[in-house]
């Protein structure tokens, strides 16, 4: 059997940390290249919640000129994560374990997706993991047209562990 080195640390890459203490939270995302291709637009509401919209433009558009579904699912990749990273603090880690997206009808217009996470949740998770190593939790949101429907489902997983 291989011996398997376990990442327990993990830090902020130096360009992200930079475009974040630098001009901000939401600027960086729209400087990181994939989501101003995307034109995918990220808006922190409060410590709990982020709002993340996109157009429909060119740059997204698929070959029957409806949202790409990898625009659909990077609009949606990372904010459970920051939300959780943001509220427990640097004492765990957080990463993603798995992802599910159902396409459900074609994304047309803006659309638009609320990620909320309340206190309670923080909470819980770290009352579980004064008592276990690690936990996975499992996170759903919708991506909304301008209609209001639902254009996909996203699935996703996340491993959180405590480091100290």
């Amino acid at each position: 059997m291989r011996n398997r080195t376990v990442l327990l640390e993990y830090k902020v890459h130096p360009l992200w940390k930079f475009l974040e203490e630098t001009y901000g939270f939401e600027a960086a995302f729209r400087m990181f290249k994939p989501y101003e291709g995307a034109n995918i637009l990220p808006k922190l509401i409060d410590q709990n919640t982020m709002v993340v919209s996109m157009p429909l433009v060119l740059s997204n558009t698929n070959y029957v000129g409806t949202h790409f579904g990898g625009s659909l699912y990077s609009m949606c990749d990372p904010f459970f994560m920051f939300l959780l990273m943001m509220n427990l603090g640097k004492e765990y880690m957080v990463w993603d374990k798995g992802a599910k997206i159902d396409f459900v009808k074609p994304g047309e217009g803006t659309v638009t997706a609320t990620f909320h996470l309340p206190n309670s949740e923080f909470e819980e998770i770290k009352t579980l993991l004064q008592k276990e190593k690690k936990t996975i939790r499992t996170y759903e949101v919708e991506v909304l047209g301008e209609d209001g429907k639902t254009v996909a489902k996203i699935t996703k997983d996340l491993y959180i562990r405590r480091l100290t």
